[in-house]
């Protein structure tokens, strides 16, 4: 049985606080007046050598006609005036989209991991994997977190409708939808009430399969019968067919209708692979740490090197989606398509190409030599860098769309990170205290654990 140790305790907590002040200074600081984003604007401007300061300033005179020409001065410098104005709006609203949109993103990167491992669970259960079920303690344990971590991440998104301005998703905006027919034609999907529905029933499918599971995976242990590896055997299948549909769904309501101009067949399947490779990595590292502390005696490198593996292949799976949704798109050179990209590319070069580098050089160059998959010290060091780049991943979905030229990893966003971190840590390593380390009753335990090659 695992004790969750006071200093790790202490450490969770600690991470919370720290992040719950970040947050809090990134909505403190958010609320800016429209005069002082107009004098950020203009000092922006004389520090590129004019712009939108210039222009607001700009003020046409001809002495060839005095009287004509000052009417015609005082036009342009109300359509400059009004530019201006229109223009200082719009960044006010980005400014104070910033805390929302980093708290969103943090939410929902660790949710996802939750969620990956749950799907990653019911896969080893439904094929009745050998190698796995020494694993499967960690992986009930890191899915104790998809129920509180997705309520949160849909309270997040109602929030910045209700309580926030349309902070996230403008399609919850009453006069935009007025004023846009294309998001009028999806207000039969794209409205709250819906919305705030199916969020809920997905949480609830998820919820009640690791509810289920769990409860039949610890039953097993002192079962005489396989009864229970049964059932949970039929209910891995079924919840594997609703993960499919949810999931695709999920990712349309909670990623890619915050650019609800834009769609991409492959959305689904994309943020599956970063939820995927991200919980598949996060298996990985708690292993690894627990080993390290004296627990999981009976995970060996074998096991190890298998979960290296998938982090190797998904890593290379997501690179191929990738790939396939941006050169399937650039080269139609569809405007209402490419749009997406051209936006990322012009605003956000370092982070969109960087989480290439991450996603997939780093991962591929590092875990392609077999060896390497054995060595603890270079999972834990790859298996870092995979989640530092799908971060950015779910990043770059969000920050576009929400605060556009105006992004920066600073107090907000790492606020975020160690706020739901530090949940992440209590909720998980607090379950993992709950049941043995070891699903003895698991009928391919023993498989398990003389798994070698």
């Amino acid at each position: 049985m695992y004790t969750f140790s006071n200093k790790l305790k202490t450490f969770s907590i600690i991470l919370m606080v720290l992040g719950l002040l970040g947050v809090g200074y990134g909505f403190m600081t958010s609320h800016k007046s429209l005069d002082e984003v107009k004098t950020m604007l203009a000092e922006e401007a004389s520090h590129h050598g004019g712009g939108h300061g210039e222009e607001a300033t700009h003020v046409v005179a001809d002495t060839h006609d005095a009287h004509g020409e000052a009417v015609h001065g005082e036009v342009a410098h109300a359509e400059d005036a009004h530019h201006g104005d229109a223009h200082a709006e719009h960044v006010q609203h980005q400014i104070a989209n910033r805390p929302w949109s980093a708290l969103y993103v943090g939410a929902f990167f660790f949710m996802m991991i939750g969620l990956g491992v749950l799907a990653f669970y019911a896969i080893q259960i439904a094929s009745q994997a050998g190698w796995s079920p020494v694993l499967f303690r960690v992986m009930e344990a890191i899915t104790a977190y998809v129920l509180p971590g997705a309520l949160i991440v849909l309270a997040i998104a109602i929030a910045s409708g209700t309580i926030g301005h349309y902070n996230l998703f403008i399609w919850m905006d009453p006069e935009v939808v007025a004023h846009d027919e294309l998001i009028q034609g999806k207000s039969g999907w794209l409205n709250l009430p819906m919305f705030a529905v199916r969020g809920l029933v997905f949480i609830a499918g998820w919820a009640l399969y690791r509810h289920f599971a769990r409860k039949f995976s610890i039953a097993q242990d002192n079962a005489q019968y396989n009864t229970n590896f049964k059932k949970s055997f039929r209910i891995a299948a079924a919840f594997l067919v609703f993960f499919i549909y949810s999931e695709s769904m999920m990712s349309w309501d909670w990623v890619m209708s915050v650019d609800p101009h834009w769609f991409s067949t492959l959305f689904g399947w994309y943020v599956f692979a970063s939820m995927f490779v991200s919980g598949i990595t996060v298996i990985a590292l708690m292993s690894i740490y627990l080993k390290s502390k004296g627990y999981l005696e009976f995970v060996n490198a074998n096991h190890l090197h298998d979960v290296a593996k998938f982090m190797f292949a998904i890593s290379i799976f997501w690179t191929y989606l990738w790939f396939s949704q941006f050169m399937l798109i650039w080269y139609s050179n569809i405007p209402e398509e490419v749009t997406y990209f051209i936006t990322r590319i012009n605003d956000y070069k370092l982070p969109f190409f960087g989480m290439v580098a991450l996603n997939f050089i780093f991962p591929v160059l590092l875990l392609m030599n077999a060896d390497f998959k054995r060595v603890p010290w270079f999972v834990v060091m790859t298996g870092i860098v995979i989640l530092f780049g799908h971060y950015v991943d779910i990043f770059n979905m969000i920050m576009p769309a929400t605060v556009g030229d105006r992004w920066f990893i600073g107090i907000p966003e790492i606020g975020s990170i160690l706020l739901f971190g530090g949940l992440f840590i209590f909720v998980v390593f607090t379950a993992l205290t709950k049941a043995p380390l070891l699903a003895k009753g698991y009928p391919l335990i023993k498989e398990s654990e003389d798994f070698h090659y």
